[in-house]
């Protein structure tokens, strides 16, 4: 997550109310227990001195937004005393809770965290005609949340289905079913290209028919490919499968972020060996004030020293925030990847 998609809340002027709605289950009392969490998280605001203008624009908020499913929904708002400065869905981990903190900078280390911990795969359910692409944001112990779907028909206009038999004129079907069937995987990952320049996938996942799949990844480029997994669950519409390819989504994203977490903590250790890297509130604060910070990094479950100004002074450089592993153990919760090196 670059923070300086952050960058508007923290040029408005303190303190803020930062709360926090924990999604839950969908129910039919739901927007009923959504307005009691946030009657109690009001009252906890007004005791620690929130400005009642604040307050207000809360109430306003979340009446707005308690409507349909949306109840069912985390989300994260942050308020000053002239209005809702965030107000966004937040897939915090089950069981994290609700949370409401006046002070003069907002708290977002949650926030951020969830962002990072997120992983967004793009779906490709494969036939010999096209194929269905899903873009999807899945957040630890949540079921992936879809952002997008596009159904893709390849422009091949022979039939891709081969017969069956010997002979010349078959052999001659045959090769135009083959020849279609790969014009349209050319058709597919033409369209693919362009949908990962912009949604920026940590995965790509390749479900469907055997043929298509088959079609598909021998057209993949190296970029596509190198993030690639496959999997022959899902596909055929059945309820069942439906979930077992649900199943394996929730798996490939699990993996995905331990991977790109152990990977961050390998590039901290290099950057270490290099003089490129800072830890401690202290060093991480003197070189994000220079601009030095690439890539400030907190621990999944760890609160950082300073965490609310080490995040506020990062965005206004365009710094990158990301996790190591658990268990890296960064002095103070937190370390950095430096642009540049820094004398402390």
């Amino acid at each position: 997550m670059r923070l300086a998609a952050l960058r508007h809340v923290y040029e408005q002027p303190g303190p803020f109310a930062t709360v926090y709605l924990e999604g839950r289950s969908p129910a039919e009392d739901a927007r009923e227990q959504t307005r009691l969490r946030w009657r109690e998280l009001r009252e906890r605001l007004h005791s620690q001195g929130a400005a009642e203008s604040a307050l207000e624009a809360l109430d306003d908020a979340l009446a707005a937004a308690l409507s349909g499913e949306e109840q069912a929904n985390g989300r994260i708002l942050v308020a000053n005393e002239d209005g809702v400065t965030l107000h966004a869905r937040w897939d915090a981990a089950l069981g994290t809770g609700d949370g409401a903190v006046w002070q003069q900078l907002p708290d977002l280390g949650s926030y951020v965290r969830e962002h990072a911990r997120a992983i967004r795969e793009l779906v490709v359910t494969a036939s010999q005609k096209g194929a269905t692409v899903r873009q999807l944001v899945i957040a630890e112990q949540h079921e992936p949340r879809e952002v997008r779907a596009d159904d893709i028909e390849g422009s091949a206009n022979e039939q891709v289905h081969k017969p069956r038999g010997q002979g010349e004129s078959h052999g001659r079907i045959q090769r135009r079913a083959d020849e279609a069937a790969s014009q349209n995987a050319k058709d597919v990952v033409e369209r693919l290209r362009k949908i990962s320049s912009n949604f920026q996938p940590h995965a790509l996942v390749l479900a469907g028919e055997t043929q298509g799949r088959q079609a598909i990844r021998a057209e993949l480029p190296d970029e596509l490919g190198d993030i690639l997994s496959e999997t022959d669950r899902g596909g055929d519409g059945a309820k069942e499968s439906d979930s077992a390819l649900t199943d394996e989504l929730l798996a490939i994203a699990e993996r995905t972020s331990e991977h790109n977490a152990s990977q961050r903590s390998e590039q901290w250790q290099a950057a270490l060996a290099h003089e490129l890297a800072a830890q401690g509130a202290q060093s991480v604060a003197r070189a994000a004030e220079m601009g030095a910070v690439e890539t400030l990094l907190l621990e999944p479950g760890r609160e950082a020293t300073r965490e609310a100004f080490l995040l506020k002074t990062c965005s206004d450089t365009d710094a990158a925030v990301d996790l190591v592993a658990t268990g890296t153990e960064l002095d103070a919760g937190v370390g950095a990847i430096l642009r540049y090196p820094v004398n402390f």
